[in-house]
């Protein structure tokens, strides 16, 4: 199974897993490709810059140890990507989880998210 992490999903896997749920660890657990729009590793980038989060490493650093784990990918947010974006029927402004949800359209994936309004409007998500 293929599976797309938010941003949120991400910090909480990576950081903090006691604040996933049981349903998000066990879709984590149980997929074989978990990908990951380069669209988080900004977001994260800005939390840090802004003091709202804190890594134990530099961002860089996290990113690329992040690729290196097996079975984990990072995918650019090339055309097709922006263009299904665009095309989300969903009044929501916010770009990056705009992104990451045509992302999971784009792969045909659930999307393991805490967040309450992707979750209402994308049916395939695992929290």
């Amino acid at each position: 199974m293929t599976a797309v992490l938010d941003t949120a999903a991400l910090i909480y896997w990576t950081l903090d897993p006691g604040k996933l749920t049981l349903a998000a660890q066990t879709g984590i657990q149980q997929a074989s490709r978990l990908i990951i729009s380069s669209i988080s590793i900004w977001e994260i980038g800005i939390k840090v810059q802004k003091g709202t989060l804190h890594l134990p490493l530099p961002v860089d650093r996290y990113a690329r140890q992040l690729s290196r784990v097996q079975g984990v990918e990072i995918v650019a947010v090339d055309l097709e990507t922006w263009l299904g974006n665009l095309a989300l029927n969903w009044t929501h402004r916010d770009p990056a989880d705009r992104t990451i949800v045509a992302t999971a359209v784009r792969h045909h994936a659930p999307l393991i998210t805490s967040d309450h309004t992707i979750r209402a409007f994308y049916p395939q998500t695992i929290w």
